[in-house]
């Protein structure tokens, strides 16, 4: 069985370690835990990996945040993986930071990479992990939040966090997204 990991970013210097990335940065936790590396392909970088006979394909796509759709529906239908064996990692505004908030299905919630994802693939019914990232920014200021970097504080709550990722998509890829979801979610 294959399963596909998206991890939601922007290419580039100017986006590295910047809270809109989150989703590269589990995806760089993932591959960091299975000793593995990502290698440049098409629309993403890609690295694979094998956890108890099932393979683990994990993307950043390279797309840039607004067209991420583009790198999950070709690496989808490239390595012929449903939906049901798709997660996608964003952050979220919404949800204090660190916090883990795992989804069967559900809305866009207004994230860009998760509107471009529905769009393209024509469903809404894929799994995805949101990533709090807080939401301490004055009105009017939340596009300089989500691009700014993390601040050492933050990075002291986020690293915990990372390691509890690595083991909820572990988990994903074992046993589905509903007893992950009853696991995870209460903590």
């Amino acid at each position: 069985m294959k399963y596909l990991i998206v991890g939601l970013g922007n290419i580039g210097d100017e986006y590295t370690d910047t809270r809109h990335n989150i989703g590269f940065i589990a995806a760089n936790a993932l591959a960091f835990s299975f000793k593995t590396a990502f290698v440049t392909g098409r629309y993403a970088s890609v690295a694979r990996m094998s956890l108890k006979g099932r393979t683990i394909v994990t993307i950043k796509p390279s797309t840039y945040m607004n067209l991420s759709g583009k790198a999950v529906r070709y690496w989808m239908q490239k390595e012929d993986i449903s939906k049901e064996q798709v997660l996608i990692i964003v952050d979220d505004l919404a949800l204090p930071l660190g916090t883990l908030r795992l989804r069967a299905k559900g809305s866009d919630g207004g994230h860009n990479g998760l509107i471009s994802i529905i769009e393209t693939i024509g469903t809404n019914e894929f799994a995805r992990l949101r990533i709090g990232i807080g939401n301490d920014f004055a009105k009017g200021y939340q596009v300089d939040y989500v691009l700014s970097r993390w601040t050492s504080e933050e990075e002291k709550i986020l690293i915990p966090k990372m390691e509890a990722t690595v083991e909820l998509i572990k988990s994903f890829v074992l046993i589905g997204v509903e007893r992950t979801m009853n696991f995870f979610n209460k903590r």
